[in-house]
């Protein structure tokens, strides 16, 4: 059993320069466990060198929407979806960094700390384990119909932490915020790094806080 740290960090997105400033601030020693929550790649301007710190990191790398997205166009089931910035992603990547992909995770629970990680979230009132890829990796709010939905989606609907009472607790990316989200049973790491924020990394069992700040913004929405 690991006596050491369990740290997780927020969406990287190709922010290969904060990654490697974040990792030094945190001094990964023998014992700690590294999660990192999706969105691992695009937008950002080096998505393949933040593949291969995760994997010199030893991380445990769970999947993403982004990768998700990915994952489907390289296997040739949603080819339409991909976007500017994924083909330049898709272009770089080299054969190891696709398997990398298609091993990543959904979640992984920590028993120990009664604690899921996830890249998106949960539908409250199912159970967590039993939810598809396309609501574990895209969900923000809930619709009226109660159904997974992007924020941009269904305007001034509630956050899906907002509606989630634990156990377990879970720690989150996906929506970014200029802020760490925290809530009794969540907290949501994705502090915007793409988008001239910083990149979050969240330490178990302390509940310590370790930030960097974007170089610059690398990425605007549409």
């Amino acid at each position: 059993m690991s006596t050491g740290r369990l740290i997780a960090i927020g969406d990287i997105h190709g922010c290969a320069v904060e990654f490697a400033e974040l990792l030094d601030k945190l001094q990964l020693q023998c014992g700690d466990r590294l999660i990192l929550l999706g969105d691992l790649v695009n937008r950002g301007p080096d998505s393949r060198l933040v593949l291969d710190l995760a994997r010199s990191s030893h991380a445990l790398c769970l999947l993403g929407n982004h990768e998700l997205r990915l994952l489907d166009y390289h296997h040739g089931r949603t080819p339409a979806l991909l976007r500017d910035d994924d083909r330049a992603t898709a272009a770089a990547l080299r054969p190891a960094d696709w398997d990398f992909l298609a091993s990543m995770p959904l979640t992984h629970f920590d028993q120990a700390l009664n604690t899921v990680f996830v890249h998106g979230g949960f539908l409250p009132g199912t159970p967590w384990q039993r939810q598809p890829a396309e609501v574990v990796t895209r969900i923000q709010v809930i619709d009226r119909e109660g159904r997974s939905a992007k924020r941009a989606d269904s305007p001034g609907s509630p956050v899906w932490a907002e509606l989630w009472s634990g156990p377990p607790f879970v720690v989150y990316g996906h929506t970014p915020r200029p802020t760490v989200h925290k809530l009794k049973w969540s907290i949501g790491l994705d502090t915007a790094c793409v988008l001239g924020g910083h990149l979050t990394a969240y330490i178990l069992p302390e509940r310590r806080l370790v930030q960097v700040k974007a170089r610059r913004r690398y990425w605007s929405n549409p």
